[in-house]
């Protein structure tokens, strides 16, 4: 634990170095409000901040710059994760009063707000369709042998996905079994119910092989990136823009890596805490969307560690919060 001085000095090093992307000197230091100590005494508590490894001087003459751990001291420090300014919570507010049709859709919007809010990489891991209600279910010959099975659920969430049929079944089979899918699983969660016979053994086989296909793609988390652009502007070093562009590329890795810090009770990941190798040189900013006290996915932003803190946590919960409202009034 720092004493107050050494706090607020680091604190100073990293509001400074997340403005500016420079080494901050003593002098500068200083000069800022709430530290009243000397630039000589100002060095000195450099020195020993370094020598902790809360800093890091990247060249002999220069300033220092925050290492990991200073970020997360100055992280778990803050008074408050900060506040939105009244235009940007507005902003916020319109949006998902506006936001209407798929989930789907929605949440792809979602994640482009969140990127333009907050010029980093935004992720917004949707909930999966398992856990959700079912509202109806349909069956639509796409050819001779081929059918596809659309379940819409009661949070506006549409799956598809499409089964093999025999020949000789005909529409009217087809629409029966849509009939009896809809009949035995509205208002229900799809993995909670076991489907009762229908007396007619092509519409039992059609219904078993269509919620076996439908419980297999609506378990999957569904995955938004928005803003992604901006992680090339984020870092001077070519190959650190292709690592993370390419981890952002693979749905598993990210889900993965959401759902762990979420899990982990954390709210932000700085650097190598997440434990994704390619992303050693970035910082990660979740909060759960909490629908009815039921976790039904996260929304988050990934950008380079000198990344502003305070305003990326407020903006993070803030969208979390409108989110889980506008799922919750379907």
């Amino acid at each position: 634990m720092l004493d107050d001085r050494k706090t607020a000095i680091l604190t100073a090093v990293v509001q400074e170095y997340i403005t500016t992307a420079q080494p901050v000197g003593s002098t500068h230091v200083a000069k800022a409000p709430g530290i009243g100590v000397s630039s000589a005494t100002v060095r000195n508590e450099l020195a020993v901040l370094e020598q902790e490894g809360y800093l890091v001087q990247p060249h002999t003459s220069a300033g220092r710059i925050p290492t990991d751990k200073g970020y997360r001291y100055f992280v778990d420090h803050l008074a408050s994760p900060g506040r939105l300014d009244l235009s940007t919570t507005r902003q916020v507010g319109d949006f998902f009063a506006a936001a209407h049709g798929r989930l789907e859709e929605m949440l792809h919007q979602t994640s482009n707000l969140l990127a333009e809010l907050t010029h980093h990489a935004a992720v917004v891991v949707g909930p999966g369709a398992a856990p959700v209600a079912v509202r109806s279910v349909q069956l639509v010959s796409v050819s001779s042998t081929l059918a596809t099975v659309i379940v819409v659920f009661a949070n506006g969430a549409v799956t598809n996905t499409t089964i093999d049929v025999d020949p000789a079944i005909d529409e009217s089979s087809l629409g029966g079994a849509g009939v009896h899918l809809s009949a035995q699983l509205g208002g229900r969660h799809l993995g909670a119910v076991d489907i009762a016979p229908a007396g007619d053994p092509v519409i039992d086989r059609l219904c078993a092989d269509a919620v076996a296909g439908i419980r297999s793609v609506a378990s999957v988390d569904q995955v938004y990136t928005g803003g992604v652009a901006a992680v090339a502007s984020a870092f001077d070093a070519v190959e650190v823009v292709r690592a993370v562009l390419q981890t952002l590329e693979q749905q598993f890795v990210v889900v993965t890596l959401i759902s762990d810090i979420v899990n982990r009770g954390m709210s932000v990941a700085i650097g190598v805490e997440h434990g994704v190798e390619p992303l050693a040189a970035c910082s990660v900013v979740v909060s759960p969307v909490v629908v009815d006290g039921e976790h039904l996915g996260s929304v988050g932003v990934l950008g380079p560690t000198r990344m502003n803190y305070p305003r990326a946590l407020a903006t993070v919960d803030v969208v979390s919060e409108q989110l889980a409202h506008r799922i919750e009034e379907g």
